[in-house]
């Protein structure tokens, strides 16, 4: 006995794991899995934004993180997309497209942009590169993620070749031996570098910003329609100089100043949300199955499968390690059949069903204690009355049973004719 129940103990106890080491794995698991479907669906799965170049996720001197959240501390409603569905916003767009860009491509997004909000454009201006790994200790803990080395300026000649009403002509001007002023909005200052671009051919532009010479070093362009009227309510800023907006400039107040204005201005004065797009710098993203499946009306649907998921992994948990070894469900033997008969009908709340039986089997019972050939009740009748006069008799206690409803009373009668049995006994 000792033997089996210590047998019994072993198989208890023969898991690999503990129940809070598998949960753990569990939930790290699930928690792992969940993180995967965020970074897919939210397309955070196509590089590290801060990569060193010129849009407003970078904090290098020529990218525009800076701005980002200049407008965030001033109250803004601003954020970064990564769709191109974004460049029909209604909102301001701000566009950062990188050295060498298409201008057929740009132009285009220009022209679909004419009547569907205003849009603000900073040109490209710097050749930059990563730190090199070797360098001194204590300049190597000073340099952050996302810092470049300024390797020198020159002006994008495909702004030239933008649709005609937005071409513009820019060129490099040497700051060296004269700093680089700037004036506009009422405001003025000097420029972070000795070298500046600015408009040398302002086309259809007007200037917002101009230097010491006179250049644009900001322009706004009005959408004209098929009268050639120009509509004051749409337009499209072009930031020649990136200096007056990026990270380098913004380390002055005055150019910080400057900033907000030409922000302001693009938006008509209007508080309007500003989006600053990251598809034109290579972190574009479509619509993908995981981001459907995360939004109306497929939301619903993915919410009860992690529900089902999580559900039937509790389950798998509760139920983790050996299985206890136990008996047969259902014993052998006759007192176990008979129990688990008993045990049904009183389930099935059938206990009527046993008063004819039950009276059949006591009337053998009594016929066998009384001598009789057969167990019929009118010969057990006459046998009682010989044996036992004062007794009802058998006949008068089967019609009770058989007649009886409640449980209560089956089990009454039951019980009178098993007493007869009793007493024809002693």
């Amino acid at each position: 006995m000792s033997e089996a129940i210590q047998s019994q103990s072993d198989r208890r106890s023969g898991g690999g794991f503990s129940r809070f080491t598998v949960l753990g794995l569990v939930l790290f698991g699930f928690a792992a899995f969940i993180a995967m479907l965020y970074f897919i669906g939210a397309g955070d799965t196509q590089g590290r934004g801060n990569n060193g170049q010129a849009h407003a996720t970078a904090n290098g001197l020529n990218g525009f993180s800076g701005l980002v959240e200049l407008l965030e501390l001033e109250g803004e409603d601003v954020s970064t997309s990564r769709s191109p569905s974004a460049l029909e916003t209604p909102n301001l767009l701000v566009l950062t497209p990188p050295p060498y860009f298409d201008a057929e491509e740009l132009g285009e997004i220009l022209e679909k942009r004419a009547y569907a909000g205003p849009t603000l454009v900073i040109l490209p201006k710097w050749f930059v590169s990563e730190f090199p790994p070797n360098l001194p200790d204590e300049v190597d803990d000073q340099v952050r993620d996302g810092w470049v080395q300024l390797n020198g300026a020159i002006p994008f000649d495909w702004s030239e070749n933008l649709p005609e009403h937005y071409a513009v002509e820019a060129g490099l001007q040497d700051n060296e031996k004269r700093p680089g002023r700037w004036a506009g909005f009422d405001l003025s200052g000097t420029l972070p570098g000795e070298t500046s671009i600015a408009a040398t051919d302002n086309g259809n532009g007007e200037p917002l910003v101009i230097d010491h010479a006179g250049n644009a070093l900001a322009l706004s362009f009005y959408v004209e329609d098929e009268f050639g009227n120009s509509d004051d309510t749409e337009n499209v800023t072009f930031i020649i100089e990136p200096d007056l907006m990026n990270n380098y400039g913004l380390g002055d107040g005055g150019r910080a100043a400057l900033a907000l204005a030409l922000i302001d201005d693009a938006s008509y004065g209007y508080e309007y949300p500003i989006v600053f797009d990251l598809t034109l710098n290579g972190f574009g993203g479509t619509t993908n199955l995981l981001t459907l499946a995360f939004r109306p009306p497929f939301l619903a649907a993915t919410l009860c499968l992690i529900m089902a998921i999580f559900i039937v992994g509790w389950r798998a948990f509760k139920r983790f390690g050996p299985p206890i070894a136990s008996g047969p469900e259902i014993a052998f033997g006759k007192r176990r059949l008979v129990a688990n008969g008993a045990g049904l009908i009183l389930r099935a709340r059938r206990l009527r069903l046993l008063a004819e039986p039950y009276a059949a089997l006591s009337a053998r019972r009594l016929a066998n204690r009384l001598g009789l050939s057969k167990p019929e009740p009118q010969a057990i009748d006459d046998a009682i009355r010989l044996r036992l006069p004062e007794e009802p008799p058998y006949s008068v206690r089967a019609a009770q049973l058989r007649n009886a409803r409640k449980p209560s009373d089956i089990l009454r009668a039951a019980r009178a004719l098993k007493d007869l049995e009793g007493k024809l006994k002693t």
